[in-house]
């Protein structure tokens, strides 16, 4: 490509904190190129959710969104002012996207569809005369003088008054996350924090998890332990993998688990039953065993526990699974209670950056202007989305940060052009 063109800003990435800054840029008039190296927009966009696209949260308190991205939290005042969740909920909403919360506070499509959310941001790039280039692999940023000139591309040289990284982090590299973004941000002179994979599932040596592979458990609790101190808990949703354990709860802790992994082996302790205590279950149990019985102890839990996990508490129990609930002995039956209470995994790594739905760590927010977006290193280069040092829950958290960033990094370079 012979471009000669100098455009007003350069974006990096379409994803969606690259969509949403390219197209807010433009509104203000700017002559705006959105660079991507796949063949399509938004590829990660499309398998977030599960493919519904967990838009954001339903969350409206600040401080307690702030919260939940630890000490790093406050850089974000800036742009969640600037592009606030029921911001996000109204964008979609106004361009056709109905939206729902479910458990959790999570801010779904209605549809269910992450495509929909995928197509109001190709039409808002439309929309704002955003120049697009697919199948662009950018090979080198050009600095001179404190500025960026130029980017080499694999279609040749473009060339913008201002750049927008928005690349993101490691995690997926088959949508197109390769980090390159760290190494053009290193090159440029920024620090980069480590980059780590987080909101993972989590290994676990018990081989029995893969039998009941796709069980998830709607209500339980499951605490954190090393050295028989607890050091966290979560409580809500935990699934079954053939290899270990996931679900909201299980990402939002596994980066906890990873870093107590380093200092020496972890329990994992879930609690099947948390809204009783030992004695109400031992009610429960004791009921329950008087309504069956009659019957074999195998036959016994289905009131109790999911089917496909009573041939694993049976077998962990160590009761004859023939014998009669009746006969069941009390030192037997506490033996159970403790099961129930503390289904005890010992945790042994976690999933890579293939699995991981975020990459934690990036470029360093001390060099970043928290209320533009904008390098302090390099005058008219910004950045926004997961390539900043910013990780938070499962839950819409992390889309937001890109709205936001985006939002606020496009409201920015297109000031003054």
């Amino acid at each position: 490509m012979n471009n000669n063109q100098v455009y007003d800003v350069a974006v990096i990435g379409g994803g969606p904190a690259g969509m949403m800054a390219a197209a807010t840029t433009a509104q203000s008039g700017a002559n705006v190129v959105l660079l991507e190296k796949n063949d399509r927009l938004g590829k990660k966009l499309l398998i977030t959710g599960k493919g519904r696209c967990n838009i954001t949260t339903g969350e409206t308190d600040l401080a307690n969104i702030i919260s939940c991205f630890d000490k790093n939290g406050k850089f974000l005042y800036a742009a969640l002012h600037a592009f606030t969740q029921e911001e996000t909920v109204a964008f979609f909403n106004q361009r056709g996207v109905a939206t729902k919360v479910e458990r959790g506070l999570r801010v779904f499509p209605v549809s269910n569809r992450a495509q929909d959310v995928l197509q109001v941001l190709i039409d808002f790039l439309k929309e704002t005369n955003v120049k697009v280039i697919k199948n662009c692999t950018v090979k080198k940023l050009i600095k001179k003088n404190g500025r960026i000139i130029k980017i080499e591309t694999s279609t040749g040289d473009i060339a913008a008054k201002k750049y927008i990284i928005c690349v993101g982090g490691l995690s997926y590299p088959g949508t197109g996350s390769s980090g390159d973004g760290y190494k053009w941000a290193k090159l440029l002179g920024h620090t980069i924090t480590s980059p780590h994979p987080a909101l993972a599932p989590i290994r676990v040596k018990e081989t029995w998890t893969k039998e009941m592979q796709g069980l998830s458990l709607k209500n339980s609790k499951i605490n954190i332990f090393q050295n028989n101190k607890k050091q966290a808990e979560r409580f809500g949703e935990a699934l079954f993998t053939h290899e270990g354990l996931s679900g909201p709860i299980i990402l939002d802790m596994s980066e906890t688990v990873g870093k107590l992994l380093k200092n020496g082996p972890v329990e994992l302790r879930l609690d099947l039953k948390p809204a009783l205590d030992y004695p109400k279950l031992d009610l429960r149990l004791q009921r329950d065993f008087k309504k069956f019985s009659n019957k074999s102890f195998r036959n016994s839990l289905s009131d109790l526990l999911p089917r496909k996990m009573i041939p694993i508490i049976i077998r962990l129990s160590g009761i004859d699974p023939e014998k009669q609930v009746n006969k069941i002995t009390k030192e037997e039956r506490n033996k159970l209670l403790h099961l129930l209470k503390e289904l005890t995994f010992t945790p042994t790594t976690l999933h890579g950056f293939n699995k991981a739905i975020i990459t934690a760590g990036g470029v360093s927010l001390k060099e970043i202007e928290p209320k533009t977006m904008q390098s302090k290193l390099v005058n008219n280069l910004y950045f926004a989305g997961e390539i900043l040092d910013l990780n938070g829950p499962t839950g819409g958290f992390n889309l937001q940060v890109c709205w936001s960033t985006g939002f606020l990094a496009g409201k920015s370079s297109g000031g003054g052009i």
